[in-house]
C-alpha cells in the first residue's frame, strides 16, 4: 500500500503543519521522529535541546494518538532508518519542513535527497519560517516574508488514516547512552505546544507592554520578553501563528493602549529580523565555520587563549556583569538579547577569543539555540561580517547602565552580597584586607580580570580598524552587503491588520 512519512524534525506540532496536511491530502501515512546519533555528537549538541525535543515529542505523540494514530520515535541515522523501513514496507514519498540548521544537517538533508532519488522515493519539503531556499534576489525577500506569514494557518487535518511501524517500538534513547555532555540547566524552560501556547498568550495579553524599554535589562527582560524562542526554535509553535496572532492582539487593543501597541510592533520586527538571520545560514551555509568577508581571516584565530576561554565559560573573568550572565546561563538556559551580544563582545575584544569555539560553547548553553541566527550573530558581534559596525560593549559600562543597584549581579553571584556598593563595578580592586574583613578569601571568590579592560579592547580595537581599513577588505563588501544585507522598507501603518478569517477562527480555537 502506497503511504507517505511524514519525517517531524524541527516541527514538534501537529497545527499549522503544511508536511502533515499535505501528506494526509494524499493517502495513509506514517509520522517518524528519527533520534540522530551523528547530530547527537555534534559539538553545538546539548542535553537540555534533547530533553526539550522529548518533551515537546510527548504532546505531538498525544495530538496524533486523538487522531487515531502515533508518533514514531526511532534512533538511527535517517538514511539508514528510512532504508529499513523501505525495506520492510515500502514508501513511495517522504514530507518534510525545510531546516536551516548546522552544517551536519545540512549534509544529512543531501544524503536523504540521494537516497530518495535512488530509491525512487518522492521527497517534499515545505517552508517552516519565512526563508527561501535558493533566494536569487535579497530585494524580493521582504515581500515574500509578508506573503508567507499571511497565509491561513493550517489546521489539524480533519482525517488521517495511519500505516504502522513495521517493526516494534523502543523507548527513545536516554541522554547518557547518546554521549550528550553530563548536566543541563535547572530552571530551563520545559518543552511542548501547551507550555508555548502559554507563553506565548501571556505576554501578548500582559507583558508585552514592558517590551519597549524592559529587552534590555537583565533584570527586567526575563519577564519582558516573549520567551517563545525555543518553541519557535524546536517548531512546537509555527513562525506564522506567533505573527497572526500578534496583529490580532494589535488589532484587538483600544486607541488609548500605546505602550501596549508599541511592544507588540516592535515584537514583531524581531520575528522579521529572526527569518532574516536565518535567511544569511540559508544562502551561505559555511557562516557556521569561516567567516563571512573572507578579509578578516587569521584576525583572531591563531591567537586563540586557552586561559581565556577557560575564564569566560567558568564565569570568572572577574567582571560581575558578565560573570552573572554565565551563571544565569548556567541555571536557566536563557538570557537576553543584550547580554547575549555583551557576552560575545568580550570574548571578541578584549579577551581576543576567535568567534567559532566561543559560538560551539554559546550554542550548548542556550536552550533557543537557532543555527541560522546563532553563528550570523556570532560573526556581527565579532566584527567579521565587514558590513557591520563594530559593536564593542564595555562590561562595566553595561553594569553601570542595566544593573546600577547591583541586583542581578547579586541574585547570581552569591560572593557579591558582601561586596559593598562602592566596589560594585571592580571589585576585584578591594584591599586584601577589606575582603578577609568582609569574610572573602582574596584571590577565590572574587576573581582578577585575566587581561586591563581598558587597554586590552584598545589593543583589539586598533587591530580590528586597521583589517578594516586595508583597501581589499573594503573592495570586498558591496559583495557581502548585496547578498546578505537588509533591503527592509518599514511599511505604512494600516488601520487595522488584517487577519484571514481561516486563521482567526484556527488561533481562536487555539488559544
Amino acid at each position: 500500500m502506497p503511504y507517505t512519512v511524514v519525517w517531524f524534525k524541527r516541527d514538534l506540532r501537529v497545527q499549522d503543519h503544511a508536511a502533515l496536511t499535505a501528506a494526509a491530502a494524499r493517502g495513509p501515512v506514517l509520522c517518524l521522529y528519527i533520534v540522530e546519533p551523528s547530530l547527537c555528537a555534534a559539538p553545538d549538541a546539548a542535553r537540555q535541546h534533547y530533553h526539550f525535543v522529548l518533551e515537546s515529542l510527548r504532546e505531538v505523540y498525544r495530538a496524533l494518538r486523538a487522531l487515531g494514530g502515533r508518533l514514531h520515535v526511532v534512533g538511527g541515522e535517517v538514511t539508514e532508518v528510512l532504508g529499513r523501513l523501505h525495506a520492510a514496507a515500502p514508501l513511495d514519498a517522504l514530507y518534510a519542513h525545510e531546516e536551516t540548521g548546522n552544517a551536519l544537517s545540512f549534509e544529512r538533508d543531501l544524503a536523504v535527497a540521494r537516497w530518495c532519488r535512488a530509491q525512487g522515493v518522492a521527497w517534499r519539503e515545505f517552508a517552516q519560517f519565512g526563508v527561501v531556499r535558493r533566494l536569487r534576489d535579497r530585494g524580493e525577500w521582504q515581500a515574500r516574508w509578508e506573503t508567507f506569514v499571511a497565509q491561513p494557518c493550517l489546521p489539524v487535518p480533519a482525517a488521517l488514516r495511519f500505516v504502522p511501524l513495521p517493526w516494534a517500538d523502543t523507548a527513545p534513547p536516554d541522554a547518557d547512552a547518546l554521549g550528550l555532555p553530563a548536566g543541563e540547566p535547572p530552571l530551563r524552560q520545559r518543552g511542548g505546544r501547551g507550555e508555548a501556547m502559554r507563553t506565548l498568550m501571556d505576554f501578548l495579553q500582559a507583558r508585552s507592554q514592558q517590551y519597549r524599554g524592559g529587552i534590555s535589562s537583565p533584570l527586567r527582560a526575563p519577564t519582558a520578553c516573549s520567551r517563545i524562542s525555543p518553541y519557535l526554535t524546536f517548531g512546537c509553535i509555527s513562525l506564522r501563528e506567533v505573527v497572526q496572532a500578534t496583529r490580532l492582539q494589535i488589532a484587538s487593543l483600544p486607541p488609548s493602549a500605546t505602550r501596549h501597541r508599541a511592544g507588540l510592533n516592535a515584537f514583531i520586527s524581531r520575528l522579521y529580523w529572526h527569518c532574516h538571520f536565518i535567511q544569511k545560514l540559508e544562502s551561505e551555509p559555511e557562516l557556521e565555520t569561516r567567516n563571512l568577508h573572507r578579509g578578516y581571516d587569521g584576525l583572531r584565530e591563531a591567537d586563540w587563549n586557552p586561559q581565556h576561554f577557560a575564564a569566560l565559560s567558568a564565569g570568572r573573568t572577574g567582571w560581575p556583569l558578565v560573570d552573572a550572565c554565565v551563571a544565569m546561563l548556567r541555571e536557566t538556559g536563557w538570557l537576553n538579547f543584550r547580554m547575549r551580544a555583551m557576552l560575545v563582545s568580550v570574548a571578541a575584544y578584549p579577551l581576543w577569543l576567535h568567534w567559532q569555539p566561543v559560538g560551539g560553547w554559546l550554542a550548548r548553553q542556550f536552550l533557543d539555540y537557532e543555527p541560522g541566527i546563532h553563528w550570523p550573530q556570532m560573526q556581527m558581534q565579532s566584527g567579521t561580517t565587514g558590513i557591520n559596525v563594530p559593536r564593542i560593549y564595555n562590561p562595566i559600562k553595561q553594569a553601570h547602565d542595566q544593573d546600577p543597584d547591583g541586583r542581578f549581579v547579586r541574585h547570581w553571584l552569591p560572593w557579591m552580597r558582601r561586596v559593598p556598593d562602592s566596589w560594585l563595578f571592580e571589585p576585584w580592586r578591594m584591599p586584601d584586607s577589606l575582603q578577609r574583613d568582609l569574610g572573602l578569601r582574596p584571590g577565590e571568590e572574587i576573581p582578577r580580570p585575566p587581561v586591563d579592560l581598558e587597554q586590552a579592547t584598545r589593543v583589539a580595537r586598533e587591530r580590528l580598524f586597521a583589517r578594516r581599513a586595508d583597501p581589499m577588505v573594503r573592495a570586498a563588501k558591496p559583495a557581502i552587503v548585496d547578498k546578505h544585507g537588509s533591503r527592509r522598507r518599514t511599511p505604512r501603518p494600516r488601520a487595522k491588520a488584517p487577519v484571514p478569517a481561516a486563521a482567526a477562527g484556527q488561533l481562536k480555537l487555539a488559544f
